[in-house]
């Protein structure tokens, strides 16, 4: 009885959480319900990656040790007893009542997220008749994945933030979050819309997946070395303690299924995995900035006064590339200080944003290609 009772109170406190967006989407109700849910949605995710990242920096990943809720309760107040017991214990260890906050709060972010999905459901779902079923399935989809995406927040508590679990948690994130840009930044009309737009398709699809996949190999590269505490591994920069090429271990650093800390064999992790780690995202970050640089600066030249949102988009891609290299270096010289971390994050999220919305002028033909396309 006491886990229904949690899980009903959690629930609760998702859908008070959910009120906030819903109330501005009310307040506008002028603007169309469904697409504007649909943005929330996108905005909302961001915020909770990069609080997620916050969590993660400030360790406070195990404030509460147990999930979903804090010390069996549905809120760090309720648990003060427990949290003061175990801080008192080990003050500067994993548990303090600002880091189970700061847990608590996370999932809070979550479970709205989640709760927001289940209205768009409900949404698509009474607009069948005049949608179709396209928009019900892609919903349903997305709710399937914050499931996923849940159950390794859980995983990421009970197994104590093991690296490969900590890593696809962030992972799926992203992917969520492409997701749902996606879905909202399809236009959805009528069935019986007469609406005709201009689709211009600019771009290469093949440069955009190309960027796509380079992008998902430095975020997994990035997440590996967050979540294995490697980023002061080399603590200069260009070097890596003072050599072009350090010393490495591949096949520990890049062991995935072991604990925090430790090696495939349960020993302590040796600096030169660590190294590794940290050298392997360093050196593969050429190679991103050199294919985003590209991508970006063929989307600002296909930007013309019919495709002023190209435009804008590529603008904001080629900043961001230029703020994770600050922000990377950064990192280092300034020994992880926590906002650049946390723009290095958001730059990472925002950059997966970029892609999916310059995705929509792409096309496998070349040079420009000019269709007319009857909205569904």
């Amino acid at each position: 009885m006491s886990g229904i009772v949690l899980f009903g109170e959690l629930a609760a406190i998702a859908i008070i959480f959910a009120i906030l967006p819903l109330a501005y989407l009310w307040k506008k109700a002028s603007f169309n319900f469904f697409q504007k849910l649909n943005w929330v949605l996108v905005f909302m995710t961001f915020d909770l990656i990069v609080f997620g990242a916050f969590t993660r920096l400030t360790d406070s990943g195990l404030g509460c040790p147990d999930w979903p809720g804090c010390y069996g309760t549905s809120n760090p107040w309720r648990a003060i007893g427990e949290i003061q017991q175990a801080e008192a214990a080990m003050p500067t260890g994993p548990v303090t009542v600002i880091k189970a906050w700061i847990e608590m709060i996370h999932r809070y972010l979550a479970m709205m997220v989640g709760a927001l999905i289940i209205i768009q459901v409900g949404v698509a779902w009474s607009k069948v008749k005049s949608l179709g079923n396209t928009p019900l399935l892609g919903s349903i989809g997305l709710l399937v994945l914050v499931c996923i995406q849940g159950a390794f927040g859980a995983l990421t508590v009970t197994l104590k933030l093991q690296p490969i679990i900590v890593t696809i948690h962030l992972m799926l994130a992203l992917v969520l979050l492409a997701c749902l840009t996606a879905y909202a930044q399809k236009h959805w009309q009528e069935k019986n819309s007469s609406i005709r737009r201009l689709s211009q398709t600019p771009l290469s699809v093949k440069l955009i997946m190309t960027a796509a996949v380079v992008l998902t190999i430095q975020v997994f590269l990035g997440a590996w070395v967050s979540t294995n505490y490697a980023v002061l591994a080399c603590p200069d920069f260009p070097t890596c303690v003072g050599a072009m090429w350090p010393e490495t271990a591949w096949h520990e650093g890049f062991t995935l299924w072991r604990e925090l800390g430790l090696n495939a064999k349960g020993e302590m992790i040796s600096p030169a995995a660590l190294q590794t780690i940290h050298w392997a995202h360093r050196v593969f970050a050429i190679f991103v900035v050199l294919i985003l640089g590209l991508l970006g600066w063929n989307a600002l030249q296909a930007s013309n006064p019919a495709l002023p949102e190209i435009g804008r988009i590529a603008k904001l891609l080629l900043a961001l590339i230029v703020l994770q290299v600050v922000t990377g270096i950064s990192n280092v010289i300034f020994q992880w200080p926590l906002a650049a971390a946390l723009l290095h994050t958001a730059g990472s999220a925002a950059l997966v944003f970029c892609l999916v919305r310059l995705s929509q002028w792409a096309s496998w033909s070349s040079p420009l290609h000019i269709k007319m396309d009857k909205s569904l």
